[in-house]
């Protein structure tokens, strides 16, 4: 038997912000994960404080080690490597009429190094950061302006690269937006103002900057695929209450809604009625809703955890949970709190593929893991075999079982990395371990693991060694 296609995109994933560093290197400027020393959601420090410790500043160094990066992923036998572009290596304040060379051209260098080792890039325009100039000059995305800063930048990466860069993401978990505004739209809440409100209206302009993305793409190279990204954590009704089940429904909108805007190409009618309900003021421009017609080619999202929706208010808030909920007392939790549920990413598979039927493609998954590097320079982290194993069976089972059209699998962090949740180095996702700890100090040395020979065989076999004994 088959598990997964001939085809299948097997690899990993990182961010450029939680990697490559050289935050200030060759003209590229500051972006807002630049001035966020812990991680989404944490208060920005701007201007640079030199007593506090920015982790993104160095990440893992991948802006001067990529080659030997490269080289390892080729071992694993990477079929694909998803990353992003840092819009700050580009367009350093955000305004700029021109592109910076020395930015596009060490892109060029990433990106040729890959398809020499016949790696495919997967890469995404924005992963959590913006040029810090748009947040402070303008507002960031609360303000239409940033969509025509966005298009320069995106015409300038798609015209580069055509010739390089097939698949592309347009915004990293677009959802974010909702629970970190300033780390998924450089919205900086002022005292008094309708929060919610000044959410929203961000998202508007990043589902107009992402549909009009895809139609500049489409002009420029018709063979572009072009998808969305969401974080996706499906959530299950806690009891079979009717009241628990209508609960759930409004908890899964909250993150459906951004795919919704985006696959289908026009905001759903239970959107209009929040809206509505809850006195938003969201300003539309003649001519927007032609442009959410220009909706994706597939579905990249990321999957972690599933959590659980109650009606009862007396049992919120035992959170630590992506995107609230309550946690589901039938589950184990990672070492930092969140729910382990393989069964929950095949249903996150069939949620999404039953919804849309568009292709799908899962861009992040993984566990974070405080690792043990032993004096004879080996990590032994069969608990990441484990966890990996039991989801990617799942996952076989989705495509065999269930008719999935799923392009692909990028594992997160595939090499140890800044954690984005809490700006750690001790919460590792990789296949490699990187000598690094969370106050910066270590020399950097790249060491495989146990799962790297273990996600090598993966793909070697295209998914059969998932069902050995």
């Amino acid at each position: 038997m088959e598990y997964f296609p001939k085809d299948f995109l097997w690899g990993g994933a990182v961010a450029a912000n939680q990697c490559e560093g050289a935050y200030n290197v060759a003209g590229k400027g500051l972006s807002t994960s630049d001035v966020s020393p812990n991680g989404i959601g944490s208060t920005h420090v701007y201007p640079i404080d030199n007593s506090l410790h920015y982790p993104s500043h160095v990440g893992i160094d991948l802006y001067h080690k990529y080659k030997e990066d490269i080289a390892l992923f080729k071992e694993m036998g990477f079929k694909v490597f998803r990353t992003s572009i840092a819009w700050t290596r580009i367009f350093p304040q955000g305004d700029e009429d021109s592109p910076n060379e020395e930015g596009l051209k060490f892109y060029d260098d990433l990106f040729d190094e890959l398809l020499k080792n016949n790696i495919i890039p997967l890469v995404t325009l924005s992963h959590y950061e913006m040029p810090l100039g748009l947040v402070l000059k303008y507002g960031g995305w609360r303000n239409r302006k940033v969509i025509t800063f966005f298009e320069n930048y995106v015409r300038a990466v798609f015209n580069r690269y055509k010739n390089k860069v097939k698949y592309w993401l347009t915004f990293n978990e677009i959802n974010f937006i909702n629970y970190v505004p300033f780390t998924g739209g450089g919205i900086i809440l002022k005292d008094g103002e309708n929060a919610v409100e000044a959410k929203f209206q961000g998202a508007h302009h990043l589902f107009i900057a992402s549909s009009s993305a895809v139609k500049i793409g489409k002009e420029i190279n018709k063979d572009f695929q072009i998808g969305c990204m969401i974080n996706y954590t499906p959530s299950y009704p806690l009891t079979s209450d009717p009241q628990d089940v209508l609960a759930n429904i409004e908890q899964e909108r909250e993150t459906l809604m951004y795919a919704d805007i985006q696959i289908r190409g026009y905001y759903p009618s239970y959107a209009k009625s929040f809206l509505k309900q809850n006195n938003i003021n969201l300003k539309m421009e003649d001519g927007d809703e032609e442009i959410l017609k220009n909706t994706v080619d597939f579905i990249g999202f990321s999957y972690y955890s599933t959590r659980c929706a109650t009606a009862d208010k007396s049992k919120l808030g035992n959170a630590n949970l992506i995107g609230g909920g309550i946690k589901n007392p039938h589950l184990k939790e990672t070492q930092w709190g969140w729910t382990i549920d393989p069964i929950g990413l095949r249903i996150a598979l069939n949620n999404l593929y039953d919804r849309y039927q568009k292709p799908l493609f899962i861009v992040e998954n993984g566990l974070g893991a405080k690792d043990t590097l032993e004096a004879n320079n080996k990590v032994h982290d069969s608990y990441r075999i484990d966890y990996l194993k039991s989801h990617l069976q799942q996952v076989a089972l989705a495509i065999i079982e269930d008719g999935v059209d799923l392009m692909g699998y990028t594992s997160w962090g595939c090499i140890d990395l800044i954690a984005a949740s809490t700006a750690q180095m001790s919460k590792r996702y990789g296949y490699i371990y990187v000598d690094l700890d969370d106050e910066g100090k270590g020399n950097l040395k790249r060491i495989p693991k146990d799962s790297f020979y273990w996600y090598q065989k993966v793909i070697k076999t295209n998914g059969d060694s998932l069902f050995e004994d």
